[in-house]
Formats: C-alpha cells, sequence, structure tokens
C-alpha cells in the first residue's frame, strides 16, 4: 500500500504531497527529498546510455527499513515518488508501474486545465480523488 505519493518540479520543489499519515509527514517529505538525488543520478545514467528512448518509470530508488522508494519522471522534468510499505510484498513491478501511470494520466489532465498555472501547487480535487483511490486501492 503507497503510504506517501509526492509529485515534485523540475525544479525540486513539492507541488502536491499526500501522506496516509499526517504524524509521519516530516519523515516522509525527508525520504522524498533525500530521492531526488537517487532520481537525478539515475536520469543522468539514462541519458548518457539511450539518447531519445528513454523509460520514464525509473523504478526501485532505495529501500529503508521500513518503506519502499519508487520514481518516475515525465519529459518535461516532473518527478512523481511514491513511498510504498516494505511489509506489503504484494505489489510487482507492473504494478508501481500502472501506479505510475494513473498518476501521469491525473497530473496530465489536472495540467491541460486552463486555469491552472504551471509551477503552482496542485489543488485539484479529480487529481485528489485519484491519488486517494491509489493509496487505498493498492
Amino acid at each position: 500500500m503507497a503510504v506517501a505519493v509526492a509529485v515534485i518540479s523540475k525544479e525540486n520543489y513539492p507541488l502536491y504531497v499526500k501522506t496516509t499519515s499526517p504524524g509521519n509527514d516530516l519523515k516522509f517529505l525527508y525520504t522524498i527529498h533525500t530521492s531526488l538525488d537517487v532520481i537525478e543520478e539515475k536520469v543522468l545514467t539514462v541519458n548518457k546510455t539511450a539518447s531519445d528512448l528513454r523509460e520514464l518509470y525509473l523504478g526501485l530508488l532505495y529501500p529503508t527499513e521500513d518503506y519502499k522508494v519508487y520514481g518516475y519522471v515525465t519529459n518535461t522534468k516532473i518527478k512523481f515518488v511514491v513511498i510504498v510499505e516494505s511489509s506489503h510484498t504484494t505489489l510487482r513491478d507492473n504494478e508501481i508501474r500502472q501506479m505510475f501511470r494513473r498518476i501521469h494520466a491525473g497530473y496530465a489532465d489536472m495540467v491541460c486545465n486552463p486555469f491552472y498555472v504551471p509551477g503552482e501547487t496542485i489543488t485539484s480535487k479529480a487529481f485528489e480523488s485519484i491519488i486517494k483511490n491509489i493509496m487505498v486501492s493498492e
């Protein structure tokens, strides 16, 4: 089960962060920010090996004692980070990919809203419901 989902701008500041337990917000924010270094490293190594065929899904960024951190980068350098409980071993790699595809589709729909200003904090109720659905169902 996903315990935290974050959307990070290309300038590395959070556009959206949702956690399941409000008491651990600071812990999850720290984990999300430390994962940005791993994301940058993976993006740089992927760009050196493949010119145009870049995989958006970065896979497992790093495991901690209690959680596993996964990453995804869009073509516009927007980063999605999902933190999953380590004890929840039933999630396979393709299920994590599907989770990121749903987040990316929801983000793309939200950005297409003419009233959304790129770079602002995400307040869309439709995007919020997609994230809640992902956090509950997975």
